[in-house]
């Protein structure tokens, strides 16, 4: 009849139940893949890459692991996040020679290989240095638990290397060294003095300028909350009148195990 409303099979209402359910199902996060392998990465920040954030460096590794191909785990959810994971990384203005990061991967990759495909897809100034295939039983202590110090080369602009050897030694003989820094949480005073294993004049000469250049060599142990080189500075600044030219050059030559860096136990 004219006007009326046309007729619904149970067929129809059932196929439409049928595919809104198949929607529904769909919504939700894709299945991410077992991890099967676990890489730890040491590379270099060099150059004007040294000024990049830690965080800048991420995106950097998150782009070029896209980039490269290599099969990466993500993370459960609905947003799923590349398995990358970082130790405390160097800070902005620091080159380093000794930064880590582990990648999870879904297939296992040679490690040869994965130093090659990475550094062709990082950015100048971001250099792999070497790979390490981790057992996966393993990984979480195995990747980062024996970074327990960094060895640290600060180069110091118009500082007398005779002058600097002074302020190592009345620096060393402290029982303390209280510096402050502002940090998110606010200023922070902390000792600069506990964490510090060793501290030296290198021989080394610097080959910056032509004006007195002095370079220390120090060990510091990784504390809560980190003691970094610029808070041994402040201390020397402050107690024994350390005062570089120009912006001292900082990096960072190795992390490892304290006794292993600071030589503790040796015959």
């Amino acid at each position: 009849m004219p006007g009326s409303a046309s007729p619904v099979s149970a067929s129809a209402v059932s196929a439409s139940a049928v595919s809104a359910s198949a929607v529904s199902a769909n919504t939700g996060p894709a299945p991410t893949k077992p991890a099967v392998q676990h890489l730890v990465v040491r590379y270099a920040k060099r150059g004007k890459m040294r000024f990049a954030s830690h965080r800048d460096v991420a995106r950097a590794f998150e782009r070029g692991v896209r980039k490269a191909g290599l099969p990466i785990a993500y993370s459960a959810g609905f947003t799923p996040h590349p398995k990358i994971s970082y130790p405390g990384g160097a800070p902005t203005g620091v080159a380093s020679e000794a930064e880590y990061l582990s990648l999870a991967l879904t297939a296992r990759q040679a490690e040869t290989q994965v130093c090659q495909r990475l550094n062709a897809a990082l950015p100048d100034g971001i250099d792999v240095i070497d790979v390490t295939d981790v057992d996966p039983a393993k990984h979480a202590s195995a990747s980062f638990g024996h970074l327990e110090a960094s060895e640290w080369e600060v180069v110091l602009p118009g500082v007398e290397p005779a002058a600097a050897g002074r302020a190592v030694a009345a620096f060393l003989a402290r029982d303390e060294a209280p510096v402050e820094r502002l940090t998110d949480k606010g200023v922070r005073r902390f000792d600069a003095r506990a964490a510090v294993l060793e501290m030296s004049v290198s021989e080394r000469v610097a080959a910056t300028s032509n004006e007195d250049c002095a370079i220390l060599r120090m060990v510091v142990l990784h504390t809560a909350p980190t003691v970094r080189p610029e808070d041994v500075l402040t201390a020397l600044r402050g107690q024994d009148g350390i005062v570089p030219s120009s912006p001292p050059m900082t990096t960072r030559l190795a992390q490892g195990p304290r006794a292993l860096l600071a030589g503790e136990g040796a015959s």
